[in-house]
């Protein structure tokens, strides 16, 4: 009789356990699965301590299919398509062949004004004639035609520094060709002044580095030429 009791008690036990079992794990929150930062639709489900999901949405979250056949499941997950490769940065556009061939030749012109008034400088020779306008004209000519070969951003950006160098040029070309003329027989300039001359440094800076861009093809800025 009392071991009929004893069974009584611990099958009713039992049932006690098993309803705080379940009231535990209905209080219990859910958990989520995300893949590749993709949230599976169904909670995840934990038997005897082991995480289950539902295979059907798994395989939707990674782009997969599921088989269900009479003996077995077949799992497909497709491999990623290449078209969903995010495309590579575009390539930085380069100077058209034209243009830096006649950017090139612009330059020589004009490094050779820059050497005529230089020779004023550095010989104190009298200005005579209308060769510095001559000078003048015919590089600001050339520049308006290297200005039809641009063709891309590239060409258009470098052309604007091209001005730019054609500007300080003139600047300073006219600066020293008016001193000259302002000075009379009896006085020179300094043996030295071309090496002091920060206006001149600038402009050299620039045509080099100008020169230097042409040749690689790709734009470059530089302080030199603004």
């Amino acid at each position: 009789m009392n071991r009929h009791r004893n069974l009584k008690y611990l099958v009713l036990l039992g049932i006690l356990l098993s309803f705080v079992g379940v009231l535990l794990a209905q209080n219990a929150p859910d958990r989520i699965l995300v893949v590749n930062g993709k949230t599976v639709g169904t909670p995840i489900v934990e038997v005897d301590g082991r995480p289950y999901v539902d295979i059907e949405a798994l395989a939707q979250v990674m782009n997969g299919t599921l088989t269900i056949e009479p003996d077995r499941m077949v799992l497909t997950i497709r491999a990623p398509n290449p078209s969903a490769t995010p495309p590579s940065p575009p390539a930085q556009e380069r100077l058209s062949r034209v243009f830096a061939s006649a950017a090139v030749s612009e330059l020589a012109e004009m490094r050779e004004w820059r050497g005529a008034v230089g020779t004023v400088l550095a010989y104190n020779v009298a200005v005579v004639g209308t060769w510095p306008q001559d000078y003048h004209d015919h590089v600001e000519a050339s520049l308006t035609q290297v200005a039809l070969t641009a063709s891309t951003n590239a060409d258009r950006d470098t052309l604007q520094l091209l001005r730019n160098e054609f500007a300080n040029l003139a600047d300073w070309a006219g600066n020293v060709i008016a001193m000259r003329q302002a000075l009379n027989a009896t006085k020179s300039v300094s043996a030295d002044v071309m090496q002091s001359d920060q206006a001149l440094a600038k402009i050299s800076a620039c045509s080099s580095f100008l020169n230097a861009t042409l040749v690689s093809g790709e734009y470059a800025d530089s302080p030199s030429c603004h």
